[in-house]
């Protein structure tokens, strides 16, 4: 049977890291994470014409079964919600997603995870299973790290230091928004794994951000260097009340300079609701985003993982 909106989001909630427990009252975040969950993981279990619509555009002429959502018991203990996936919307990208489990991860569980996800999907030929754990890098053997979820109260992070010349001011368009992919290109070639790790959003996204006033220039001395985006709320808040960071970019005259840390904490004093959280996804390896947003008073409250197929 497949479970309520609400049951998912009771297993979801236990399996938090224990200071977003502290961040906001737990009856509100099982609500946001209830209507998380029933309009994704329930829905797409439950609906077959989202599935056959995602055959479509996905994998023409797979079963439609196989773009369903499954909950599945793995062990006697530990039932898994599995879904397909595509990095970027990408069908030569196919993976699996345990978006759902009934305890937190253990690496007995792998084994018995990895099989029903190859049971469900084979015919996708997925790559990897991708999990969630609230867990440090490295908890659990055999998996690898993916990306990082960095968050903290808005109030904590506004209070830090920034140098003096540096400011954001908001971009109401995107006429720089040549100048950052260029930027995002030079970080590419000077670090060939970037491409990996992180891309920038695109133009209707930051126009997105920038309709919501979430959108701003960061300038030194009053010479453009980069973008800082928010997104208010999406799926990447955990449950919380939360912006989401979009994208940090500085152009390449400016990195290399300390300025990322900075630059988060004046996005933090520019964001309009300053009672939530201000959380982002960075990539395991990609050290330099990772430093800034902990120098910044970010915290990392877990992340997901992979494991081969």
């Amino acid at each position: 049977m497949i479970p309520s909106g609400r049951e998912l989001a009771e297993y979801t909630l236990a399996r938090q890291h224990p200071v977003t427990r502290t961040w906001l009252d737990d009856a509100a975040r099982l609500e946001n994470l209830s209507a998380m969950h029933e309009g994704t993981e329930v829905e797409l279990a439950a609906d077959p014409g989202i599935a056959a619509a995602r055959i479509a555009k996905m994998a023409p002429g797979t079963p439609v079964r196989s773009m369903l959502n499954h909950w599945v018991q793995v062990r006697a203990d530990q039932c898994a919600m599995f879904s397909m996936r595509f990095e970027g919307m990408d069908p030569s990208k196919p993976f699996v997603d345990a978006s759902t489990l009934s305890r937190a991860l253990e690496v007995g569980d792998l084994a018995g995870l990895a099989a029903a996800a190859v049971e469900h999907y084979a015919v996708h030929k997925p790559s990897y299973l991708r999990l969630w754990s609230s867990q440090p890098v490295g908890a659990i053997a055999g998996t690898e790290p993916d990306r990082r979820f960095l968050a903290a109260p808005i109030e904590v992070l506004r209070v830090g230091e920034v140098p003096a010349g540096l400011a954001l001011t908001p971009a109401t368009d995107l006429r720089h928004y040549e100048d950052a992919q260029a930027a995002y290109d030079a970080v590419d070639r000077a670090h060939p794994r970037h491409v990996e790790q992180a891309s920038i959003s695109s133009r209707d996204e930051l126009q997105e951000s920038a309709d919501e006033g979430l959108l701003f220039n960061v300038e030194v001395d009053g010479v453009w260097a980069g973008y800082s985006a928010a997104l208010d709320g999406g799926e990447d808040t955990l449950g919380l009340s939360a912006y989401v960071v979009r994208d940090v970019i500085l152009a390449p005259g400016f990195r290399g300079r300390g300025l990322g840390a900075s630059v988060s904490t004046l996005l933090a004093r520019a964001l309009p609701d300053q009672s939530r959280v201000l959380i982002g996804t960075i990539h395991a390896n990609n050290k330099g985003a990772l430093h800034a947003a902990t120098q910044s008073g970010r915290q990392d409250v877990g992340g997901w993982l992979t494991y081969p197929l």
